[in-house]
């Protein structure tokens, strides 16, 4: 008796990717201009206080000291006026009701709507939606369940959440599905509204991100579109790390009283996150590579974590062994911010469609965890 033949395993793609851009943008003139009169009207309400030593003035910021810093130019929000209102520096918008979309769940919804468009793809056809993301609206319900209803999927949705790193960490969860044959298509959808963990009022930090939403659609290469991307590889990898951490959630209404202050929001230990980021994550691409089998030197082109612009030249550096030119490794960091794990599918989504077939790259984020994701691609011949 003959034995059966095995089944052959499917092969994810890439199928395409969708990009929703808020309209308003804040440039770092702006957002100094509103920061110092903020920190002019602190320093005048205090002033005694500051006299007698018992308060530490604030300190202005500046365009200089932003973009030697970060790299960052501008930034896209879903509420400009608000952020920028010395009184309020902070995103706000009418509440919505529980029977209308949510705010993240539009977004989502927006740039996978694009990603569904540029593959000729039915929602219909659709097996699954995950959004992955670093700050979900709510607990529950999921916000993937939210976006699959209102895209008419019929199959089901999960959030997770990885930080910066939510994006590829979907895209090899994605994958797993297809390879594993349950499901053939898969969007792995990223509404990133991170002006609304960042506290405004911190020089060290109040330039850093800015609102997006991305959408990638994973697939079987057997029903994927003829101009999609091979999926050559993918890896993970988490450190624990306090060095960038958001305390703020639901619990923090046990103590109201602490429940706006700076540590209940983004904090980071810049300097050491770049020391200690910046050596694993090359690590980590140069291993992949050569599991993979494939030369790094001779990758096209590296679509890397948008957080820091110093951060990504040192990565590319040691992946190319030679300084990356804006071809090789480019930037929106500077007019769209640290936008966390929709960054580098931003990057990839606006500088792919040069490529040609047999052209290979790499996406790439690292962030909060610590945690990392590579995903290696292949334009499809």
């Amino acid at each position: 008796m003959n034995d059966p033949k095995p089944a052959l395993t499917a092969r994810p793609v890439i199928s395409s990717t969708g990009l929703f851009t808020p309209a308003e943008s804040i440039t770092n003139e702006e957002l100094v201009e509103s920061f110092n009169r903020f920190v002019d009207r602190h320093n005048a309400a205090n002033a005694e206080q500051i006299e007698a030593g018992k308060v530490e003035p604030l300190a202005h910021s500046s365009v200089e000291f932003i973009e030697k810093a970060s790299g960052i130019r501008a930034r896209h929000v879903m509420a400009k006026g608000p952020i920028l209102d010395p009184e309020i520096m902070a995103p706000r918008w009418d509440e919505r009701g529980d029977d209308e979309l949510s705010i993240m769940a539009e977004i989502g919804v927006a740039a996978a709507r694009e990603a569904l468009e540029r593959a000729g793809r039915d929602p219909k056809d659709v097996d699954a939606v995950l959004c992955a993301a670093s700050n979900m609206q709510r607990p529950y319900p999921a916000m993937a369940i939210e976006i699959q209803q209102a895209l008419g999927i019929d199959g089901f949705g999960f959030d997770m959440n990885v930080a910066c790193s939510s994006a590829t960490f979907g895209i090899q969860t994605a994958a797993d599905y297809v390879r594993a044959g349950n499901a053939k298509s898969v969007l792995v959808v990223s509404p990133e509204i991170t002006s609304g963990h960042l506290n405004w009022r911190d020089r060290d930090s109040h330039f850093i991100f800015g609102d997006v939403a991305t959408a990638v659609l994973v697939e079987d290469e057997a029903i994927a579109p003829a101009a999609h991307w091979d999926i050559l590889g993918t890896s993970l990898k988490t450190v624990f790390s306090n060095n960038i951490r958001n305390n703020f959630g639901f619990l923090n209404r046990a103590h109201p009283e602490t429940a706006d202050t700076p540590d209940k929001l983004f904090v980071q230990e810049g300097r050491k996150v770049f020391k200690e980021v910046v050596p694993m994550v090359a690590a980590m691409i140069l291993e992949e590579a050569e599991r993979l089998g494939v030369d790094p030197q001779a990758l096209r082109r590296l679509w890397l974590h948008q957080a820091n612009a110093g951060m990504n030249r040192l990565i590319a550096h040691k992946v190319l062994g030679h300084e990356a030119s804006e071809d090789e490794s480019p930037t929106v960091l500077d007019t769209y911010g640290n936008t966390s794990s929709a960054g580098s599918i931003i990057a990839f989504h606006l500088h792919s469609e040069d490529m040609v077939p047999g052209d290979t790259g790499l996406i790439c984020s690292f962030g909060a965890g610590y945690s990392a994701g590579t995903v290696f691609v292949r334009k499809a011949a």
